[in-house]
């Protein structure tokens, strides 16, 4: 196992990485114009926290990487981001379900790692809490009026929750490098931010007149970078085409 520390790093990076550049899609192609730009906003801002998690990442290496190294130079297996950031869009509904359930474990995790023994993280996370606060609230708010809105929008927001539900037991299974940064102080245990989970869900839900799935699973591969759907393959494609095709470029 590598640097648990850059792991880690990389897995907070990768995260809002992936997502930000899913939720970039919507640019120009969102239902109503409201709703483009407040995508295309969510988009900047998980893209922001990206260049401060791979930053430090690349610090922490020591190999004269930075963020944008990190980004557009690892080859797929190397992504640590969790299985359910890469889901594609699909309709706006699963777009807004990916969201809300990213949102409510985002804003958990980072208002635990204010607390971190690690300065630099906990900067990075006071400083993207207030962030991920709104987007939480704005998320939780589009899928109460969806959930409890038409048949139509009801079956569909049913549909992206019962499609994406089983994505949720990843964010929760630790592995050697969550023991390493829970001992440390510096994040942590996952298996500590599922009530804080669990409480905002069910409030939402019951709001929506949805309901989530029995059970949910737990994958490991997002964090091994072993065991990735076939989705981030070619969304790395899309990302990394310029990078690829003229490397060291300056613009």
């Amino acid at each position: 196992m590598s640097d648990p520390l850059f792991e880690f790093l990389c897995r907070m990076g990768d995260n809002t990485l992936v997502l930000g550049h899913r939720v970039s899609e919507w640019c120009g192609v969102a239902p109503v114009l409201e709703e483009d730009i407040a995508l295309a906003n969510t988009a900047l801002d998980l893209i922001g926290q990206t260049t401060l998690w791979l930053n430090l990442a690349g610090e922490v290496e020591g190999a004269g990487r930075d963020a944008d190294a990190l980004a557009f130079r690892r080859d797929v297996r190397e992504f640590r981001n969790l299985l359910l950031v890469e889901q594609p869009n699909g309709d706006f509904g699963r777009t807004i379900m990916r969201q809300f359930l990213f949102d409510a474990w985002h804003r958990a995790c980072l208002s635990a790692l204010c607390e971190s023994t690690h300065d630099g993280i906990a900067a990075i996370a006071e400083k993207s809490l207030k962030e991920v606060t709104y987007h939480l609230e704005r998320a939780s708010d589009t899928v109460i009026g969806l959930g409890d809105g038409t048949d139509e929008s009801h079956a569909r927001m049913q549909t992206a929750l019962d499609r994406l539900w089983p994505f949720v037991g990843e964010m929760f299974t630790g592995d050697d490098v969550d023991k390493a940064m829970t001992s440390a102080g510096i994040a942590p245990d996952p298996a500590s931010l599922r009530p804080a989970f669990d409480e905002k869900v069910t409030d939402v839900l019951t709001n929506a007149t949805l309901t989530p799935p029995e059970s949910d699973f737990a994958h490991r591969g997002g964090k091994t970078g072993k065991r990735h759907s076939e989705h981030l393959g070619h969304l790395l494609t899309q990302m990394q085409w310029l990078q690829r095709a003229y490397p060291d470029a300056t613009w």
